[in-house]
């Protein structure tokens, strides 16, 4: 063999040993990766619980503020009419009342 096939030879044999390495690298990476990620996944779906559960919770709070709005407002129209009602009322009763004190005397 000549200078040549030996540098080709000592080529593939680091390129191949470099590439080697690498992979074994990558490999030890992506197995460390593997093992973290069910709790990676876990923190991240009971994150996504705790957000969702949140959320729920807020807007059942709005929803119920705003249903204790809508009550409050319907109560008080109610207690305007029959305000309203008793002041037309208290009209009547006053003209009739001028009326028979207008009679008598």
């Amino acid at each position: 063999m000549n200078n040549s096939d030996y540098l080709l030879k000592a080529a593939i044999k680091k390129v191949t040993e470099k590439l080697n390495e690498i992979l074994v690298e990558k490999i030890e990476e992506a197995t460390n990766i593997a093992q973290d990620a069910p709790e990676i996944l876990k923190k991240e779906f009971d994150s996504l619980k705790g957000s969702i559960i949140e959320e729920a919770l807020r807007m059942e709070k709005a929803e119920n503020i705003q249903e204790n709005e809508s009550t409050s407002t319907y109560q008080d129209s109610k207690i305007k009419k029959a305000l309203n009602e008793i002041e037309g009322i208290n009209k009547q009763i006053d003209l009739f009342n001028k009326t028979i004190n207008n009679q008598i005397k």
